[in-house]
């Protein structure tokens, strides 16, 4: 019968611990000297240790043959209490024995002497589920026990244990595992399993465990019952994480300001069954990620959530201040809380999306703290103001035009801001009639006879029924992700890290090579560059930033002004 990893390799030896040094230490030395206590208490998180510890301190109080405070395994007393048939040593659940009842019987029968080794043991999970009642009957016992009465105590939860229990008892904390010491077990197991298990796959699953061992043990065991190579995709294709690159990429539009991108991204992700709440925890996780790693860049490594790579915190990070991350973080963390009286979820979560996309509508405190770092930082950088072109000559008026249906945003028309000083007299606009079909003539120059940039486009229809979803959705993005078709190349170019290290996968590029191939009718390569294409593509430019007009406007101002 097959058993799962985390029990097969529970550590049998104090030295077999990971990550609990200065606890296994003091307890084998305590064994050695004979210097034992009649209680223990052992604290911390799931995963870290406590349960085994008390198992091997059980055996080793016991042993026949100790070794240096460890048990030998090998003894009848060791091989009886793994197996279960010595029944001096008790391993009781305290969440289905928590009454007082219970408790009764166990200080009751806890006097007769041990029938088959030197010391009763009691090993007592999740003590904090004790009723009230129950931790005072197990009190007494407890102060004043026999000479061969040993209780070991477990719990994650140690504001619950009352003070007169902690008073009687050796507290031990139990650690957080570190990622570096859970990925060294993990290829340990793995090795020793016949596990195909790279670097990248060990190191994700240590990240995902959150310090807990026994969690990527079982991680590690779901993995390997997919099959083959056990690397950073197959984890996550295994785990159903790959929505995550989801989320990653709907942060990205965020972090740009696309709401139509965002929102996009967002109905996509709501029609494939991803739950609206779950949804907003792993932006509001990514954001605390970014946020971390923004704050505490030497330090916070062992805080973060996992779920993400270092190259996708960096790309996401990059342009974000720490005062717009907490102005993100607190409007999902409010929204997140709204959504349990919401008449309608996915029309908060739009709103949320929104507001994030354009931190001018968010009026509360942290939005405009976040507005005025921006500010701040592009002051500090030293934004330079560039002389007025000849085609928009910030000297002359604007021609009069036919009022629009709706005002345009503040940023978008900054006119009404440059007639806030006096009017003065201006020269004829002499040029500007040439300057108006100057910039047709020369767009139209630079695109060729049958533009690549529109093979591109027509390409991406036939990619869809090719890839899967969160694979398709980058290349659409057009401000991010471009092609154009030079000679027997398509040459994808990516705007920034994130997009780039998204689309560089050869068998990403593989796929495009074959679709293009079968549109141009000839063998077509794909290839992945840096950046955009030169100045005679077709791109569209993407949309400048409401704060750098705004900047330009304040500029023009000050040389009106003077």
């Amino acid at each position: 019968m097959y058993q799962a990893l985390y029990r097969k390799w529970r550590p049998q030896k104090f030295e077999d611990v990971v990550g609990q040094s200065h606890i296994t230490e003091t307890l084998k030395t305590q064994v050695a000297s004979g210097r034992l206590s009649h209680a223990y208490l052992f604290t911390g998180t799931r995963g870290t240790g406590k349960t085994t510890c008390a198992k091997i301190l059980a055996k080793a109080v016991n042993c026949l043959n100790p070794n240096h405070g460890d048990p030998c395994n090998e003894c009848t007393a060791c091989r009886g209490i793994d197996d279960g048939s010595i029944l001096d040593v008790v391993e009781l659940d305290a969440a289905s024995n928590n009454g007082v009842d219970q408790v009764r019987a166990l200080r009751d029968e806890a006097v007769y002497s041990p029938a088959a080794v030197r010391k009763r043991v009691y090993i007592v999970d999740e003590v904090h589920m004790l009723t009230v009642a129950a931790f005072n009957a197990l009190l007494k016992i407890l102060e004043e026990p026999p000479e061969h009465l040993m209780f070991i105590l477990a719990t994650t939860e140690l504001h619950k244990v009352p003070a007169t229990i902690l008073s009687r008892c050796q507290r031990f904390s139990f650690q957080r595992i570190t990622p570096p010491d859970i990925q060294g077990r993990l290829s340990q197991v793995a090795a020793a399993e016949g596990i195909d298990l790279t670097e990248d796959g060990a190191a994700l699953l240590a990240r995902l465990a959150d310090g807990a061992l026994r969690d990527g043990l079982s991680l590690l065991d779901q993995c390997a019952a997919a099959g083959g190579r056990i690397d950073r995709d197959a984890v996550l294709d295994a785990l159903g994480l790959a929505g995550n690159l989801r989320t990653a990429h709907l942060m990205n539009h965020i972090r740009r300001g696309s709401t139509a991108e965002a929102l996009e991204e967002f109905s996509q992700l709501y029609a494939a069954g991803k739950g609206i709440p779950g949804l907003l925890s792993e932006l509001s996780g990514l954001v605390r990620d970014l946020l971390i790693r923004k704050t505490a860049p030497q330090g916070g490594a062992g805080l973060m959530a996992g779920g993400y790579d270092e190259e996708t915190l960096s790309t996401l990070g990059k342009t974000l201040t720490p005062q717009r991350l907490i102005q993100m973080l607190r409007l999902l963390q409010d929204t997140q809380a709204a959504l349990r009286t919401s008449a309608s979820q996915r029309t908060d979560a739009e709103l949320c999306l929104i507001r994030l996309c354009d931190p001018s509508l968010d009026t509360s405190a942290e939005g405009l703290s976040a507005r005025i770092a921006q500010l701040e930082a592009a002051l500090a950088g030293g934004v330079s103001f560039p002389a007025p072109s000849a085609a928009q000559p910030v000297s002359q008026p604007a021609p009069v035009q036919p009022a629009p249906a709706a005002d345009p945003p503040p940023w978008d028309d900054p006119t009404p801001l440059r007639a806030v000083p006096k009017p003065q007299p201006r020269p004829e606009p002499v040029h500007q009639p040439a300057a108006v079909p100057e910039a047709p003539r020369q767009q139209a120059a630079a695109v060729p006879v049958g533009s690549s940039d529109l093979f591109w486009k027509g390409l991406l229809p036939t990619l869809k029924g090719q890839l899967k979803p969160w694979v398709y959705m980058p290349l659409t993005d057009s401000a991010s992700v471009s092609g154009r078709l030079e000679n027997d190349t398509l040459v994808i170019y990516a705007a920034d890290q994130f997009a780039y290290s998204t689309v560089n996968k050869p068998d990403l590029l593989q796929v495009i090579a074959r679709m293009a191939s079968v549109k141009a009718g000839r063998t077509v390569q794909a290839v992945v560059k840096k950046g955009t294409p030169g100045a005679g593509s077709a791109v569209s430019a993407p949309q400048s930033d409401p704060f750098d007009q705004l900047l330009e406007t304040g500029r023009a101002l000050g040389a009106e002004i003077k």
